[in-house]
């Protein structure tokens, strides 16, 4: 389960970012999980609330944003969406394309309360 060493790295960065706002607790997380990042959100989510217990982030709340997969064909140049994970263009049909969406993996808000 690589989510648990995704976590580890992820507090790194909110412990971080609560001494630089002298924070006095994390209330809330926002992530990005494409659905192509290779990463479960179930299991993500369960390495988050085992690893914040005695954290500053222990009483925080996980969102995680699922983005579709979008790709942009390298053929016609159209950028289309798909829900069904057949990576190829719509417009023309061409497997000729890149990932324009849908692999990413990262923090997009971090909700701090301060004094």
């Amino acid at each position: 389960m690589h989510e648990l060493s995704i976590v580890v790295s992820l507090f790194d960065t909110l412990e971080s970012q609560a001494r630089e706002h002298k924070a006095k607790r994390i209330t809330s997380v926002t992530l990005q999980v494409g659905p192509l990042s290779g990463v479960v959100p179930e299991f993500l989510r369960e390495a988050f609330d085992m690893y914040k217990k005695g954290t500053v982030a222990d009483e925080a709340e996980l969102f995680i944003v699922q983005p579709t997969v979008k790709v942009r064909c390298r053929v016609c140049g159209a950028e289309t969406e798909r829900e069904d994970y057949i990576l190829s263009c719509r417009s023309c049909g061409s497997p000729d394309i890149a990932l324009a969406a849908g692999g990413e993996l990262f923090l997009e808000k971090l909700e701090l309360e301060t004094d």
